[in-house]
């Protein structure tokens, strides 16, 4: 009997060991994001254990999209999700981020709200737009339209709003027009007397986003990057398999239902890691490349980047 529990005790002792051990492997890292639909895979691997199954302790912080270089420079995050465009503003403007694997495209996810006697680009000249702030999606999202109907955002006027409140803005009757994205756009959608959607990233596909990280983490942590990205991608094989749980986690980080969240998502389409692969093999570069002119013309950012493969890393896809 003695014998018997001393054996336990030693086989408890055992396993804690190991658990401790376990948990003193997991990388830590904090990554920066927002409630935009497109992020979600990413909460969906933290509430449902994705990342510890990979050996990560992620610590997800919200930040605006205007403040997430902030954070990332100051070193209180070490990766960032955010569009593509942006990644390449916060290296040109001497935050260092490096992309690893992209999360989602939208396919109508972003768009801009007009009243209803506003009909083409042009009927805006002089129209007050609700907007978030210079260097975010929605400003860029914006300045892309506008360019490629010849105007710029000095033929409009912007009022700076989070995404949120630019819609909630726009269907109480303030200002003429509303740059914003799901889940807010369905605030839109759901108050067709306030106005319409104009155009959306159907009609202009600009919006990417990928994860990136600080050169420096990646150098001293490539495991845990590439665990990173595959747990992004189980996320997206839960989403398949169980979509209504998934869309249910994913839905309440956002105070959504799981049915509300579905219907957001489906504006988007989440990156399977072929997609990836695709994507990063020629598709990723020529658009930085284009992003980069309008972000120079928008006054983002002073010059164009003589190096846009530093801002790039393919290995952690394989």
């Amino acid at each position: 009997m003695r014998s018997s529990l001393i054996k336990t005790a030693a086989l408890t002792a055992f396993c804690a060991s190991v658990a401790v051990s376990a948990h003193a492997q997991e990388t830590k890292l904090a990554l920066g994001m927002s409630g935009w639909t497109g992020f979600a895979p990413l909460t969906l691997a933290d509430k449902a254990g994705i990342f510890k199954k990979h050996g990560l302790d992620v610590e997800i912080k919200m930040i605006p999209q205007k403040d997430r270089h902030l954070a990332l420079a100051s070193k209180s995050i070490q990766c960032a999700a955010t569009t593509v465009e942006t990644h390449v503003a916060w290296n040109a403007n001497g935050v260092p981020i490096v992309q690893i694997f992209q999360l989602d495209k939208s396919f109508g996810a972003d768009g801009i709200a007009v009243r209803a006697n506003i009909n083409k680009f042009a009927d805006l000249k002089g129209k007050t737009i609700s907007v978030d702030a210079p260097g975010t999606a929605p400003y860029f999202g914006l300045a892309w339209m506008l360019s490629k109907n010849g105007m710029s955002m000095k033929d409009v006027k912007t009022v700076t709003m989070s995404p949120q409140a630019a819609a909630q803005a726009f269907v109480t009757g303030q200002n003429d027009a509303a740059m914003t994205y799901e889940p807010f756009l369905s605030t839109v959608r759901a108050n067709p007397s306030a106005g319409k959607i104009m155009a959306t990233t159907l009609d202009y596909p600009m919006v990417m986003d990928t994860v990136g990280c600080a050169p420096d983490w990646l150098k001293a942590n490539p495991k845990a990057a590439r665990n990173l990205a595959n747990a992004y991608f189980d996320a997206l094989e839960m989403i398949k398999n169980e979509p209504a749980k998934s869309n249910e986690i994913m839905g309440a980080a956002v105070k959504q239902t799981g049915e509300a969240f579905a219907k957001s998502a489906s504006y988007l389409r989440w990156q399977d890691r072929a997609a990836n692969q695709k994507f990063f093999a020629g598709e990723l570069q020529a658009f930085m490349k284009d992003a980069a002119a309008i972000l120079l013309e928008a006054g983002v950012i002073r010059s164009i980047p003589s190096n846009f493969d530093a801002m790039y890393d393919t290995s952690f896809l394989k």
